[in-house]
């Protein structure tokens, strides 16, 4: 007989490791630990989990959507493409990576040693790459948007995203500078000659 699924037992397994993965990382979180946080068996996590990775984007998932979809609404404000754009590439590569205790680091962790017998569905990530897209696509004047392959920088952002995401565990001072945001935008723009911040 199959067993009765829970909403308040699933959302016990899901606040028991967020918890975990936000102090001990996704590495140092075992599901004997998520299970035990959330007040039931390990054996019963697997009711409604399929693994670890599996917990994981059940709370990545909502969170970085959300994160992006505040980011397309805070975007709505700014009139100034080259405003804009800057927002863009902060929010990926300094403000995400640092928010909820670094916690965008679990996924690099998470992917660094999944399997495939682990089922990664790269829905995310291609929901990602797509929105950021057509933020910087809404974004650059005119005159530029025909001019870039936004899908293949939008994927590049990300990368360099993961990067950023890792380094906020080993080296928060290696934080993405305001110069390296002003040259982002100045190759977007295509103009070399635009004033930058000095590095800090």
């Amino acid at each position: 007989m199959a067993q009765v699924k829970k909403a308040a037992v699933r959302e016990a397994i899901i606040g028991s490791a967020f918890r975990l993965f936000s102090t001990r990382g996704y590495n140092g979180a075992t599901l004997t630990q998520i299970a035990a946080g959330a007040n039931v068996s390990a054996a019963n996590v697997y009711v409604y989990f399929r693994s670890k990775l599996d917990i994981l984007f059940a709370i990545y998932d909502p969170w970085l959507r959300d994160r992006l979809t505040r980011l397309e609404a805070d975007l709505a404000t700014i009139p100034e493409p080259r405003a804009r754009l800057a927002a863009i590439v902060t929010t990926l590569w300094r403000d995400i990576p640092a928010e909820s205790n670094g916690f965008a680091n679990n996924i690099m962790q998470a992917l660094s040693g999944a399997t495939p017998e682990e089922g990664y569905d790269p829905a995310l990530i291609h929901w990602c790459e797509a929105t950021v897209a057509r933020l910087i696509r809404d974004s650059l004047p005119p005159s530029r948007r025909g001019r870039l392959d936004l899908a293949a920088l939008s994927h590049v952002l990300f990368m360099a995203f993961d990067g950023y995401a890792m380094n906020q565990r080993i080296n928060e001072r290696a934080t993405c500078s305001p110069a390296t945001v002003a040259l982002f935008c100045d190759l977007l723009l295509g103009d070399g000659a635009a004033r930058r911040p000095s590095r800090r």
